[in-house]
């Protein structure tokens, strides 16, 4: 099951002389990324590289900035697709101390980096969640109002008409069983709706 992470986490190493400081945090997108890679170049301007990785999707994407291609954004992105994550952005600032460690050296440090702050983060699980529609007859509101809010659903809207009728988002894994149990309960008077319903 996916995870991401609650809240960012710092790691700092120190490898021959050279600082990597790597963050891992949740971001949904690369716009976000971008704007947290600005702000660093900003805070760290004498740093050589900044590094990034993003697993978001189709948002995804991994940034050498400068190093050799692929010692860092992609093995960065390995280590957050290793732990399945989503939703997680990693970055590390490079200050470069003189001595170069060469292309599996490099390599080892943003894994590690990323890898030490992974450590310290506090991992939740990604559950995907599903909008159903169902409408049901007025004598039918109070047993579909108790049968949601017994599930754990979220009630997102109801509309008064001819029926009344419901829309609650609910954990996909758990939307077949729920629908069973509302149909047997309602003596199959609910009335399951399509968004172009």
């Amino acid at each position: 099951m996916p995870q991401t992470i609650l809240t960012p986490v710092h790691h700092e190493l120190l490898i021959k002389k050279s600082r990597f400081i790597a963050c891992v945090q949740p971001m949904a997108d690369r716009a976000g990324a971008q704007q947290v890679v600005a702000g660093l170049r900003a805070r760290h301007p004498g740093a050589a590289h900044v590094c990034w990785a993003l697993l978001a999707g189709g948002q995804s994407a991994a940034v050498d900035d400068g190093e050799p291609s692929g010692t860092a954004g992609r093995p960065m992105l390995d280590v957050l697709r290793h732990q399945d994550l989503e939703g997680v952005l990693a970055t590390v600032v490079r200050y470069f101390g003189g001595v170069k460690l060469g292309a599996g050296g490099l390599v080892r440090a943003y894994t590690d980096s990323v890898a030490q702050a992974l450590l310290q983060a506090e991992k939740i699980a990604i559950i995907r969640k599903t909008v159903l529609r169902c409408s049901a007859p007025y004598p039918l509101e109070g047993l579909v109002r108790r049968e949601i809010d017994g599930a754990g659903a979220t009630l997102l809207d109801v509309a008064h008409g001819n029926d009344v009728v419901f829309a609650f988002s609910l954990p996909e894994a758990a939307a077949g069983a729920f629908a069973a149990r509302l149909n047997e309960a309602g003596h199959g008077r609910i009335a399951w709706l399509r968004d172009d319903d």
